[in-house]
């Protein structure tokens, strides 16, 4: 048996997430149809991590334990040609059978983006969050200084949420603001991407997340809040839950791979 590890980006938009479920029409379910379709195994391929409907994928990886004798190097072209236009494989690659997309994962960053501009981009409205009201930038940088270290993410977290531990390590966060102008020529508030790296994200974090800072940037809420909505550990301290189009899968790291097998999966 050979264990492949592989990379792919989607468009989340008509789908009812990463992960299979009862309804179907997941990206896993197509995954898997392809590489039936190409090989004639009924394999159950593992993610990195799964993402709620209408969430996206810059870099999402799977990997899955095969018989085929296929070549590496042929996957990427074979799958491709089976899979919607709105899912793509970017990078196939041999590992050891040990490895585990999700355990061995060292490091995950999202992204998520806000179109703060008065009119949004028709075509990136499946992208990004429209919110033309002002937001303060700056007390929303304040107010993510809070969430980096080791804490329990529960007020961040799902009701729904079945993890047995809510701590999770935060890494690093970050907003970038991409600056526009409108057709008159004015200066608008632009694209807010905010990037968060951690070692692990519950259900809903980085929408619940997102969601809370947009209250501080609105100035319904203080930056400092963000450390008393911690401490709280109780979903009902924290902002709502951002929209899942907003949010991409950016990139996953692992240590063991070379960075030339695939510029988006870390080494």
């Amino acid at each position: 048996m050979r264990n492949l590890l592989m990379t792919l980006s989607y468009d989340g938009t008509h789908y009812f997430g990463f992960q299979t479920q009862p309804g179907g029409n997941t990206v896993q379910d197509h995954l898997e149809e392809a590489i039936r379709h190409l090989t004639g195994e009924d394999v159950k391929i593992h993610g990195s991590g799964r993402t709620d409907a209408g969430v996206h994928a810059r870099a999402q990886t799977f990997h899955f334990t095969t018989a085929s004798q296929i070549p590496v190097e042929r996957w990427r072209h074979a799958l491709n040609g089976r899979l919607p236009s709105d899912i793509r494989i970017t990078s196939a690659v041999e590992v050891p059978l040990s490895f585990h997309s999700r355990r061995s994962a060292k490091r995950k960053t999202y992204r998520y983006s806000i179109n703060g501009n008065r009119v949004f981009d028709v075509f990136n409205r499946q992208y990004q969050l429209h919110h033309p009201g002002p937001l303060d930038v700056e007390a929303m940088r304040e107010g993510l200084k809070y969430l980096v270290g080791t804490f329990d993410f529960t007020s961040f977290a799902s009701r729904h949420s079945t993890k047995q531990s809510h701590v999770r390590t935060i890494y690093e966060a970050r907003i970038e603001v991409d600056h526009g102008f409108d057709g008159a020529g004015t200066h608008e508030q632009g694209i807010l991407h905010i990037y968060l790296t951690g070692n692990g994200f519950l259900q809903h974090m980085v929408r619940i997340i997102v969601g809370t800072l947009l209250q501080v940037g609105e100035g319904k809420r203080k930056p400092e809040e963000m450390k008393t909505i911690l401490e709280a550990r109780d979903r009902a301290a924290a902002g709502p839950t951002a929209e899942s189009k907003g949010l991409m899968l950016w990139s996953v790291e692992y240590e063991s791979l070379a960075e030339e097998h695939d510029p988006l999966v870390k080494s």
